[in-house]
Formats: structure tokens, C-alpha cells, sequence
């Protein structure tokens, strides 16, 4: 098993800098990482970066809260498309959710599949919601056209556990699954693994495949 393939090489915090990303992206290179993951501002600095490698560039829209409109999120993932990011992270509008509004759910997360030539991960930020709500979130974004499911921002009240990892991959119809949050060892990001995961957002990468 190549462990790097698996990896979103992240770095979210707010004070990240521009020499970080650059370490950032020098890293994914070195280790085969399979994408950087970061904010908008830092797409068009990590694309510039990793324009001669195989490492994709992953944008975060609507982060952390998904409570921002859909027009947002469209313009958000539009204009890091347009910078060079070829993966869309999306953060799920979880108020609508917890109002049973799908329609709306779905509606959030087609506007940025169609609006965006990416591959998107749907952020469910499983510590939110109940595990009717994560089966019922997987089957949604599969209906809009997504390419992955996701577990969380990292920046919520919980990240992945292999117990939710299992039942999104038992429940997302085909979509391929993403664990994020407070994986920081290889023991940890190989049950993620078992458990269905196809890719793994970290920023213990290095410590996790060495």
C-alpha cells in the first residue's frame, strides 16, 4: 500500500503563512502526497507551486461553517477552479439539514458540482449530525453529482471515527469517502482505511508515513 497516495497534505489554520504553504507544497512533492489541501487565498500560490508535479491542489469553500449562500459557495469554488485547485472541499449547510430541508441540501451541493469543472468532496461534519442524518447526507450528495463524502472540517466539536467512515461508505451509493479530523498516526489512518476510506485530509502526514 502506498499510504501517500491517500493523503491530502492540509493546512487550514488561519495564520498560516506563505512561507508554510510553500513548505506545504515542497513536502507533497518529496512524499507523493496525493493532493495539498488549502484555503482560497493560498490556490493560486500552491498551483504556481506544484504546476510541474502530479500533486493536485484541494480548495476548502464555505469553510468551516457552510452556512454561507449557495451563490457563495459557487463563486468561492468557481474562482478556485479558476486559480488552479482541481478538488472543491465543501462544507455542507448543516442548519439545513437539521431542518429536514433536503431539497435544500441538495440544491447547495449541485449549484457547486455544476458551477465548478472539480472533483467535490461534500464536508458532512459528522460530529454535527445524527447517523440518520449522515446516511441521509451521504444519499443526498450522491443525488447532486459529488465525487466524495467527507467526515469534517477539523475545526468542529469532533473529527473522523472509524464507526462514521464505515457507515458512509456503507451509505454514499458509489461516492468515495474522505476521513478528516484528528488523524495523526499511522495506526489511526490505516482503520480509517479498513474502515472505507479512499483519501485522508491531515496535517500529520509526514508523521503518518514515516
Amino acid at each position: 500500500m502506498n499510504l501517500a497516495k491517500y493523503i491530502d497534505h492540509t493546512i487550514l489554520k488561519a495564520q498560516a503563512t506563505k512561507e508554510d504553504v510553500e513548505k506545504l507544497c515542497r513536502e507533497a512533492v518529496e512524499y507523493g502526497f496525493a493532493s495539498v489541501c488549502v484555503n482560497a487565498c493560498r490556490v493560486k500560490q500552491a498551483s504556481e507551486l506544484l504546476k510541474d508535479s502530479d500533486v493536485n491542489v484541494a480548495c476548502v469553500v464555505g469553510f468551516p461553517l457552510g452556512a454561507t449562500t449557495t451563490s457563495c459557495k459557487v463563486a468561492e469554488a468557481k474562482e478556485a477552479v479558476q486559480n488552479g485547485a482541481s478538488e472543491i472541499d465543501m462544507v455542507i449547510n448543516v442548519g439545513l439539514m437539521k431542518d429536514k430541508d433536503y431539497d435544500g441540501v441538495k440544491e447547495d451541493i449541485k449549484a457547486v458540482v455544476d458551477g465548478c469543472k472539480a472533483t467535490v468532496k461534500v464536508i458532512l461534519e459528522t460530529c454535527l449530525l445524527t447517523k440518520e442524518e449522515i446516511v441521509k447526507a451521504c444519499h443526498i450528495s450522491s443525488e447532486a453529482g459529488a465525487h466524495f463524502v467527507k467526515t469534517s472540517t477539523g475545526f468542529s466539536t469532533g473529527g473522523a471515527t472509524v464507526e462514521d467512515v464505515a457507515l458512509m461508505k456503507k451509505s454514499c451509493d458509489g461516492l468515495k469517502v474522505k476521513a478528516s479530523g484528528g488523524i495523526r498516526d499511522k495506526q489511526t489512518a490505516l482503520k480509517m482505511i479498513e474502515a472505507g476510506a479512499d483519501r485522508l485530509g491531515t496535517s500529520a502526514s509526514i508523521d503518518i508515513v514515516k
